[in-house]
């Protein structure tokens, strides 16, 4: 017997609970959800995806040719192959933060044509912005660059935590903490800022960005200064140099502020107790005291200089922080080692596949909530214990959303949580209540409460959430298994079913098996 669908209201509660167990569920149908074709028989998608970076310094993508093979209602990435990988571009500007976006179309115009691609060939992709592409009308005007391939991309919009947080998978470095059980420290040095990445079992444990870059003080070809950050000028105070616009820096003082640097940058490493001045460059809070990694990878532009890859000169302090960092390394216990990917440790591309939701597993409320697009996913590291503490639930989504850069509540967010035990009154309420705790930045800014289980609960949590803890507009589904870097769109629930289609778009990461497709 096939299970009705069920909508939840509060009439129908009692028939939710009292329905019978020899009912069984409706199967899902799965769907690619760029060309609709049924996946119902396939088990594999291949997809072709681009993974474009745009930052305040460099801006840089990749086209990757993506396999997916199904493993029960999710498909997982199983190949990667890179088909074609741009330069490197500095980020061109036509004021002091306004990216010029014909020339960064022109640079990407060339790149599809030396790739042999044409946006009507991509399936998918990511596109990341970071720095001072994250304003509103620079990301606004590179959003016009990419309109032919609206509704395939996942757009990020990464401030540090974030930007921190994909520089360490993308370097590879949290693959490799749960590869070797070795605790790895991530260094991504761009040119504005460093992010920590403190790395253990395969997860990020803490994380710290600091205002130190290659190019806080940049120059031209005849070392007249032409671009100085306040963290330039602070650098510039504390070595008695002159860093003005036009000033000429000479090689002598070029290295006196790098020594500076690399100074505060290995004392913020160390983590715990440092100089009053380290802190005040911090962007996030420090590493925390006791933190000895195994190993050091240092990843971002200036990578390319520490690794010998790289011996162009960009007119920067990148060369000098390379080799003046590497020497202290040299000296430091933790072993260093190459990261899989230097300057283009981000993502690869985004993977994408819809999956129908058996409307018994469901609970919405209001039906008009629906549909909802692009929701990024949280995964916090919830401990379902025989007692759920609502403390230790909120604890662990407030660390996701920091970590996420999705604590300010400008947009919802879906807390994806993998349910273990009873479903008893008590555990149910110390779930629901610290879940709503944690999401309180969000839930204030009048967004709905989106929970996404991957067991057979979402029904009782979502009628938990509503009727117990008074929220009104709610998304609860189960039966799918998300990470954090997925997004999610939930359709609109069909009529004729009580289902949900539902579009989860993942990013994906360079791994050691990352090939060439010539």
């Amino acid at each position: 017997m096939v299970r009705k669908a069920v909508r939840y209201d509060e009439e129908e509660i009692d028939r939710r609970l009292i329905m019978s167990d020899d009912e069984e569920e409706q199967g899902g149908r799965i769907f690619f959800s760029n060309i609709g074709r049924s996946m119902e028989l396939e088990d594999e998608i291949v997809l072709t995806s681009v993974g474009i970076d745009i930052g305040s310094s460099t801006s840089h993508l990749a086209f990757s040719r993506i396999v997916l093979e199904r493993l029960d209602t999710r498909y997982m990435v199983v190949e990667r192959t890179l088909l074609h990988q741009s330069d490197v571009l500095l980020t061109p500007y036509r004021g002091d933060d306004e990216i010029d976006a014909d020339a960064l179309g022109a640079f990407f115009a060339d790149q599809y044509k030396a790739a042999g691609i044409t946006p009507a060939d991509i399936d998918t992709g990511a596109l990341i912005l970071t720095g001072v592409a994250v304003r509103r009308s620079n990301a606004r005007a590179i959003g016009t660059l990419f309109s032919e391939e609206t509704g395939k991309f996942v757009v990020v919009s990464a401030g540090d935590g974030l930007e921190t947080t994909l520089a360490a998978f993308g370097s590879g470095a949290v693959a490799l903490s749960g590869r070797t059980g070795q605790a790895v420290l991530n260094v991504d040095i761009g040119g504005g800022t460093s992010k920590l990445a403190y790395c253990a079992e395969g997860t990020i444990r803490h994380i710290a960005a600091i205002d130190i870059g290659a190019r806080i003080v940049a120059f031209d070809e005849n070392r007249k200064i032409t671009r100085v950050e306040e963290a330039g000028r602070y650098f510039g105070r504390k070595t008695g140099i002159n860093v003005s616009l036009g000033e000429t820096l000479c090689e002598a003082d070029a290295r006196l502020l790098a020594s500076a640097m690399v100074d505060q940058l290995f004392e913020a490493m160390r983590g715990g107790e440092m100089s009053e001045a380290t802190v005040g460059l911090h962007r996030l809070p420090p590493l925390p005291a006791g933190l000895l990694p195994d190993v050091v990878t240092v990843s971002g532009g200036v990578s390319e200089f520490l690794y010998a890859e790289e011996t162009e000169n960009f007119s920067d302090l990148g060369p000098l922080l390379a080799q003046l960092l590497r020497e202290r390394l040299e000296n430091w216990s933790p072993r260093l080692e190459k990261p899989e990917q230097g300057i283009r440790a981000t993502v690869v591309g985004a993977s994408q596949y819809t999956v129908q939701v058996s409307g018994s597993t469901i609970f919405v409320h209001p039906l008009s909530l629906l549909p909802v697009r692009n929701i990024p996913v949280i995964k916090p590291a919830i401990d379902f214990a025989d007692r759920i503490e609502p403390s230790e639930v909120a604890a662990r989504i407030t660390e996701s959303l920091s970590r996420l850069d999705l604590g300010n509540g400008e947009s919802p967010v879906a807390v994806c949580y993998d349910w273990d035990g009873s479903a008893s009154y008590r555990r149910l309420d110390g779930f629901c209540r610290g879940v709503i705790e944690g999401l309180k930045p969000i839930l204030s800014r009048g967004h709905p409460l989106i929970l996404v289980g991957n067991g057979d609960v979402g029904g009782l949590v979502g009628m938990h959430c509503k009727l117990e803890a008074g929220i009104s507009s709610l998304v609860s589904i189960d039966g799918i298994k998300l990470d954090e870097f997925d997004y999610i769109d939930i359709g609109a629930m069909l009529e004729t079913s009580g289902a949900v289609p539902v579009v989860i778009k993942s990013l994906v990461f360079p791994d050691k098996k990352l090939g060439s497709g010539g």
